[in-house]
């Protein structure tokens, strides 16, 4: 059988759809990414819900695969990520033909829809669906800082880093798979750690990830300025793999 995962918004929901399509062929399925052209007897989508444009998106998506499976070309059909998250009980009544919502941490349930189980071996393993030489490494899920802009910390809750120890073993892995750049993503890399250590620890996530060999560069994305630790910018002068780039939102400087 064939599973075709399809990614709509940020590049953490790639993290997300790359973690679940490994959990799949792990199980015996034929794994797709994003084959619109392509017939499978299984598609999920994983949604954005975060502005109007995306959940536009989401919910058309959606809709033309409730008519492919109305026509006989799909035999399920699940809804997962950050609008399933968000709009689940309005999604169910609109749209009854979906075989189930999942939100952003149902990746389990997912799988057991399918009949199949989540692999604790396979926790740090992913189907790379980017260019064979960079990866995304999401370092923290969710976020503390509360905007009335931002509806990300009601829909991904609050900030949940994974340890330094977990990102090492991800990133060796990726690494291993011929990848020399990885892209640190997270809600907000500035407060990375804070609720494991009681610190910041960026810093030291970074002195750990340049030790590994074969890894050529390290970029930073999403990182607020409010509290960014310095010292990365001193590592950022010192350390040849740390790419001189820094991504920072100011929609909420007045």
């Amino acid at each position: 059988m064939t599973v075709n995962i399809l990614t709509l918004g940020c590049s953490k929901n790639l993290v997300d759809s790359e973690h679940l399509l490994a959990q799949f062929r792990a199980s015996g399925y034929k794994v797709l990414h994003n084959a619109y052209d392509t017939a499978a007897e299984v598609v999920i989508i994983n949604t954005c819900g975060f502005i109007l444009d995306a959940k536009e998106e989401s919910v058309n998506s959606i809709l033309s695969y409730i008519e492919e499976k109305k026509r006989g070309k799909l035999h399920k059909l699940f809804v997962m990520g950050c609008l399933s998250e968000r709009y689940r009980e309005e999604l169910i009544k609109e749209m009854p033909e979906v075989d189930g919502f999942y939100g952003v941490w149902e990746m389990p349930a997912i799988l057991e829809a399918m009949g199949s189980k989540l692999d604790q071996r396979l926790l740090h393993e992913r189907e790379l669906t980017t260019p064979a030489h960079y990866a995304y490494l999401k370092i923290s899920e969710g976020c503390n800082r509360s905007y009335a802009f931002c509806a990300i910390p009601g829909i991904r809750g609050a900030q949940q880093s994974i340890s330094i120890e977990d990102l090492l073993k991800e990133s060796k892995s990726l690494v291993e798979k011929g990848v020399k750049e990885l892209i640190l993503i997270a809600q907000d890399l500035t407060n990375y750690g804070i609720d494991l250590y009681g610190r910041r620890a960026l810093p030291e996530l970074l002195k750990e990830l340049v030790k590994i060999k074969n890894l050529e560069w390290i970029r930073l994305h999403y990182a607020y300025p409010t509290g960014f630790p310095e010292e990365v910018i001193d590592l950022m002068a010192s350390e040849e793999k740390i790419c001189n780039y820094m991504d920072i939102p100011i929609q909420h400087v007045n």
